[in-house]
């Protein structure tokens, strides 16, 4: 009978100890589900912003307002993106005035690919002219 007390006992103890027992859930093996992970939303202006800021930021400031500079000793008036003319400009007349310059800007076909002048126009619409 006191063999048949102590299995009882010890029994009672491993069941117990059993039940208690905590499982981390993002390391659990029998989870079909792995814990949720931060993923990062990709910016897909990344290069357009580092196009604009080595090419535009120093007449076009980097808020796009443009307004009077002095570039290479000459005095301009450059305009804003999100006031005035700007806002009824087609894409095909910024990718021009890109392409050929003109007013005081310098031309940007032999520095940019048409890919980036594409991309640089749309840059400019959602950056500056998005909100208007």
């Amino acid at each position: 009978m006191k063999l048949f007390m102590l299995a009882s006992a010890i029994f009672a103890i491993f069941l117990m100890s059993s039940c208690t027992k905590t499982e981390n859930p993002g390391t659990s093996a029998g989870s079909a589900t792995p814990a949720a992970k931060a993923t990062a939303t990709p910016d897909e202006f990344a290069s357009a912003r580092v196009i604009f800021a080595k090419h535009c930021v120093e007449c076009h400031g980097a808020d796009g307002e443009g307004g009077l500079k002095t570039v290479d000793n000459k005095k301009l008036k450059v305009p804003s993106f999100s006031t005035g003319h700007a806002l009824k400009h087609t894409d095909e007349d910024f990718v021009e005035q890109i392409m050929k310059g003109g007013d005081g800007m310098p031309a940007f076909k032999d520095k940019l690919s048409p890919e980036d002048i594409n991309l640089l126009v749309r840059f400019v619409h959602h950056e500056f002219q998005a909100k208007q």
